[in-house]
């Protein structure tokens, strides 16, 4: 089972090309709260924002699904699906969709991404499930969604199909979150142990921090990366993904190994 290490420049590139295509407007990152009812609307300068007026809220006594920044759940208009478009290795299987529910709480988000049937997919059903969800602790969950989002996803069972699902992975578990409810957001890359901190190490320092990965005999692969945590707490992370055969949903293990 020969070990095949990736480039740094690669995995960067990688998950650069996947945050700019899950990039959200800035009516979604930070909604406004709309008009008044004492404010006068703005008469519409195209059909584009004639439609805007629609998500100005619901009447009183109704819940509006519209985004906001109240705490209220409501479906991203953004498509996750577009990251895949030139993603070499892995596609989305047929039939299936990827859908995302945002949560705004003054400046800060978490958004949730499911992998869910396209029968049953469609925005009538993925709004269902805000009419029986809370705050953060009761989050949309849609009829028909598949346990884990990476179920969606087949590939060509290359080395590099595999780091790229990796990837891809932590980019839509992050998706949408704002504030203090970014983690993997905060970390980068490493090939080695970054200069000038006095790290409090609790494992073995590694021999090498290259970004690697083996595909065995029998199907199975797993990757392994190296990141660094540059905002408080400062930390550096091993992370290592397992792959049963012809599968891209993973065993994903993050260890710390040091601390500032």
């Amino acid at each position: 089972m020969p070990v095949q290490k990736i480039s740094l420049e690669a995995v960067q590139k990688i998950r650069q090309y996947i945050k700019g295509i899950l990039m959200l407007p800035d009516s979604e990152n930070y909604p406004g709260i709309g008009w008044s009812s004492e404010e006068e609307i703005p008469e519409p300068e195209s059909l584009d924002a004639l439609s805007d007026l629609f998500n100005l809220g619901s009447p009183p006594g109704e819940v509006s699904h519209s985004p906001n920044t109240e705490g209220r759940w409501f479906v991203s208009a953004l498509n996750p699906r577009a990251a895949l478009t030139k993603l070499p290795g892995i596609k989305l299987k047929a039939g299936v969709r990827i859908a995302s529910y945002l949560w705004r709480m003054g400046d800060h988000g978490v958004g949730l991404t499911w992998s869910i049937p396209e029968e049953i997919g469609t925005t009538f059903h993925l709004e269902a499930a805000l009419d029986n969800c809370g705050g953060l602790d009761q989050p949309p969950h849609p009829i028909g969604a598949f346990a884990d989002l990476m179920e969606a996803i087949e590939g060509d069972a290359s080395p590099h199909s595999y780091m790229i699902a990796s990837i891809l992975r932590r980019e839509l578990k992050e998706f949408g979150a704002l504030g203090k409810h970014c983690n993997w957001s905060h970390s980068r890359f490493i090939t080695a142990i970054p200069p000038q901190v006095n790290w409090k190490w609790h494992t073995q320092v590694p021999k090498d921090f290259s970004p690697k990965m083996v595909i065995a005999a029998d199907g199975k692969a797993a990757i392994e990366f190296f990141t660094c945590r540059i905002v408080a707490p400062v930390t550096l992370l091993r992370h290592v993904d397992q792959y049963p055969p012809g599968e891209y949903k993973a065993t994903n293990h993050d260890l710390v190994m040091a601390t500032v």
